[in-house]
């Protein structure tokens, strides 16, 4: 390909907005461009390197034995109706009405038409087990885009979905997909994790992993042990609490019969817990923070020590609620006597879930229900019952692993692929059923496993970016090969640069050259962006068939950054490289 006619518009500074190393990196190189917020066109490169995540990932698929297929992005509303997920996924969910105001959506996932179509092609045990997958266009109304690809409004994925007679063959297929989803993001670059996760929006019956490729920018906390190799997402660990054994002495005291006397504390304009620990000079952890919740309707409190943070999913399933929202001004208006900002356990009326670590506190501070003031000397299980003690809060810095009591370790991720197994959750509710061995109706077992292709390209570009550019994968850059003459006027130069063009095209690689009449300094600049695997310099040697070559390899070796070497020693050095055909 001649760089002169593909386009490729690079920029020498990122736009404002861009926020990541690799959104920055991306725009500079000329692989993307905003259309609105959330949304992305790709250009020529990008979309190369688009395809080539797509083919890797459609190798990887088919090597565990699944079908591809194509669904419709447009789905009738009642299929979600069905499933009961209308409402229940919230304003995520694109709605539109056709001519005929017959409602749609636009399919952010695609378990309720995968479903249907079982429901209506599968009878028999003898046609399962079977696995679907499409890679296509998914659309989710972001609250926030963010990071360019890797939180958008419209994004590239592949999903997949499993249909099997029973658990077993659930289980065989799950760890197909678990096996595949490691080659794809190995064969990317990709340094990552798979960690424990919860099934979210998407629900299920059975265990569930998020694959976590590793960066700072990701917006998914994991908390590992180094030690065991345990590893889950920040919503799903479980964890020892790092002050248990002190709290139990302070507990054993309490039931003892030590008594403290609860004393009202004026703090005027004194709201959060920062605002508190200021005032009083006392630390968060010897604090309560009190949490109002709308679960499935009814107002409900959540306790946590100041110094944690609740967990939503954790308290959602814990009181069973299809439906969790933090309690508003709106929800509160009829409860006049809840002074927001002074919310305390004491005589508060309503039912209370209490987090484990509060449970354990000997005495704590607390508000007390009335505009300006707070309560001090506090103690759980005295001044307020005990009703519903759970682990309801995240896990925190110095807590420790469950299985081996080593402490735990925190890093940043980006989820780029989610397994599921959903169980009858969707086949029992859209009546999806097929006749077994002995003819009885059954509903079939459902697994679902997602890979977000788009994110992929965005989680690799932060993961190889370097000041200058990408460092793309040999298996995903959009050219294996950048042929860059120093002057293209110059005969020799051109001469050398298509008999090398020529030999690397014959031997399957894929080539690009930078025939432009540009200064050798804005090139070599533009190569660095767009970081190719390997580039080629034809300039003053080209007479004696002598080139340049720098690659990804040599940079990482750190000894130079570019090597003499003849026209065919470049080429065998390439072909050494590059190997992921």
């Amino acid at each position: 390909m001649r760089q002169s006619e593909l386009l490729v518009p690079t920029l020498r500074e990122a736009p404002a907005e861009a926020d990541a190393a690799g959104h920055r990196l991306l725009l500079r190189s000329g692989m993307i461009r905003q259309l609105a917020a959330g949304i992305y066109s790709y250009l020529p490169l990008g979309r190369r390197v688009l395809l080539n995540v797509e083919r890797i990932v459609r190798e990887e698929m088919d090597r565990a034995g699944c079908q591809e297929v194509l669904l419709p992005i447009m789905q009738p509303a009642e299929l979600w109706e069905e499933s009961g997920r209308y409402t229940q996924y919230g304003p995520e969910l694109m709605r539109l009405k056709d001519r005929h105001t017959r409602q749609f959506a636009l399919g952010p996932t695609h378990e309720e038409v995968v479903t249907a179509l079982a429901r209506d092609e599968v009878n028999s045990y003898r046609k399962l087990p079977f696995t679907l997958y499409q890679i296509g266009t998914k659309f989710r109304d972001e609250r926030r885009p963010r990071f360019g690809l890797l939180r958008g409004r419209e994004f590239i994925m592949k999903d997949a979905y499993s249909f099997a007679a029973d658990w077993d063959e659930l289980d065989r297929t799950y760890q197909a997909m678990n096996s595949a989803y490691c080659r794809i993001l190995e064969r990317c670059g990709l340094n990552y994790l798979r960690v424990e996760a919860d099934a979210g929006t998407i629900g299920g019956q059975g265990e569930t992993h998020e694959f976590m490729a590793l960066a700072d920018v990701g917006e998914d906390t994991i908390v590992t042990c180094k030690q065991c190799g345990y590893a889950a997402n920040l919503e799903k660990a479980a964890f020892q609490s790092s002050l248990s054994a002190e709290h139990m002495e302070e507990k054993e005291e309490r039931e003892a019969g030590e008594v403290s006397e609860v004393l009202r504390i004026a703090t005027p304009d004194v709201r959060t817990i920062a605002e508190l620990s200021s005032f009083l000079n006392k630390k968060p952890e010897h604090m309560i923070k009190t949490l109002l919740y709308l679960a499935d309707g009814e107002l409900v409190a959540a306790l946590v020590r100041g110094d944690h943070e609740l967990n939503e999913i954790a308290l959602k399933q814990v009181l069973g609620a299809e439906e969790l929202v933090l309690a508003d001004e709106a929800a509160l208006a009829s409860h006049s006597q809840l002074a927001v900002g002074y919310l305390g356990p004491v005589g508060l009326g309503l039912r209370i879930i209490v987090d484990v670590d509060v449970a354990a506190m000997q005495q704590a501070i607390t508000g007390a229900n009335e505009a300006g003031m707070h309560l001090s000397g506090v103690r759980p299980g005295i001044d307020f019952a005990l009703d519903r003690v759970e682990r309801i809060r995240f896990a925190a810095e110095g807590d420790r692993c469950v299985a081996c009591g080593e402490p735990l370790v925190f890093t940043k991720g980006i989820e780029v692929g989610h397994i599921f197994k959903l169980g009858t959750k969707y086949s029992d509710a859209m009546g999806a059923a097929f006749l077994d061995r002995n003819g009885r109706q059954c509903a079939p077992v459902m697994g679902c496993y997602g890979i977000g292709v788009s994110r992929l390209v965005a989680a690799i570009a932060e993961q190889h970016a370097t000041e200058t550019g990408i460092r793309w994968p040999a298996s995903v850059a959009p050219y294996d090969v950048h042929l860059i003459p120093v002057s293209w006027k110059d005969e020799q130069q051109q001469k050398l640069v298509l008999e090398l063009e020529q030999q690397l095209l014959d031997r399957g690689l894929r080539v690009l050259v930078d025939d432009r009449h540009e200064r050798p300094g804005v090139k070599f600049k533009d190569a660095e962006l767009i970081g190719l695997p390997v580039h080629i310099v034809v300039g003053r040697g080209a007479a004696e068939a002598k080139v340049e070559l720098g690659s990804h390899q040599l940079a990482l070796s750190g000894e130079t950054s570019r090597i003499q070497l003849t026209a065919q020693e470049a080429i065998t050095y390439v072909m050494e490289q590059i190997q992921h055909r």
